[in-house]
């Protein structure tokens, strides 16, 4: 269906839905300063065709929902120093985003897929609203702790530098970034992914919107303890070439949300690269099963 708007308390959110409304819902949260575009079109369509309602969605504060240019964005010092000050909202504020989506919707309950940030994000839905999650999908993601899932150093540049202002450095930004942290072991689409980076642009830049999502992500802390309490059918998905959230992210992920399983794909970055969509997928439907959803396409 046609991209939307949603107003969710005093935020206004953008989302698109696939497949047939009777269907059980599956809701996609992506990450750090990336648009719901990051969950390609094809990719929506194929979980979809697997008997889903798919909702993708714009995180507050990237594409067309809402953006908190009002608020100062955060020193480097301030994200070294994880000064919880310097957050203009939280993960609990982003995980209540997407439950207030559901409810516009009218859903109750829904399958949870995170990647990156929307992992921190779909985890943080699961255990503070459990009773609104079916399963959760934890991508290349970690637990907060800052002992594992951290950064290669050879990532800072990218993950501190602000993206430009202007559309063809904006472009050529996203394609060094996806140059540094995409995956090795799969093939690279450029036009695929410079014709996303343009669309992106178009849709809604704001060049301090990373980070301010990297500060919430930060003010958040630690998760573990909360992981413990969630009960719901888990997946953990990790590549093991990721070098911003280094695969010891997953591994903690895991083992600290019980009866977790963990997939592990070789020389997957962090990226979603079409190659690896076939495991992805029938992964994600497979846990899906687990609490009583269809796991292949009728």
């Amino acid at each position: 269906m046609p991209e939307e708007i949603a107003r969710v308390g005093d935020v206004e959110l953008a989302y698109e839905t696939f497949g047939d409304p009777a269907h059980p819902a599956m809701l996609l949260v992506m990450g750090l300063a990336t648009q719901m575009l990051g969950w390609r079109t094809a990719f929506c369509e194929e979980l979809a065709h697997r008997g889903f309602r798919v909702i993708r969605f714009d995180n507050r504060d990237v594409g067309r929902s809402t953006k908190f240019s009002s608020h100062r964005p955060p020193t480097v010092g301030q994200l070294v120093r994880r000064d919880a000050s310097a957050a203009a909202y939280t993960l609990a504020d982003m995980a209540d985003d997407g439950v207030g989506l559901l409810d516009c919707l009218g859903i109750d309950r829904a399958h949870v897929v995170g990647a990156s940030m929307g992992g921190m994000i779909a985890q943080t839905i699961a255990f503070r609203h459990p009773e609104r999650v079916l399963s959760l999908v934890s991508i290349m993601s970690n637990t907060g702790a800052r002992w594992s899932g951290q950064p290669s150093l050879s990532t800072y540049s990218v993950v501190l530098k602000r993206a430009p202002r202007d559309r063809e450095g904006f472009v050529a930004h996203q394609m060094e970034v996806f140059a540094r942290i995409g995956s090795p072991g799969f093939p690279r689409d450029e036009d695929e992914l410079r014709e996303m980076a343009g669309a992106s642009y178009d849709r809604g830049h704001d060049p301090a919107a990373a980070g301010r999502q990297l500060a919430a992500i930060l003010a958040s802390g630690d998760r573990t303890d909360d992981l413990g309490r969630i009960d719901v059918p888990t997946l953990v998905i990790h590549g093991t070439k990721d070098k911003l959230v280094a695969p010891s992210g997953g591994r903690a992920t895991a083992k600290a949300i019980p009866g977790a399983r963990l997939l592990t794909i070789d020389g997957m970055g962090h990226d979603l690269p079409r190659g690896a969509w076939p495991r992805i997928i029938e992964a994600i439907a497979e846990n899906a099963a687990r609490a009583g959803a269809p796991a292949r396409a009728a």
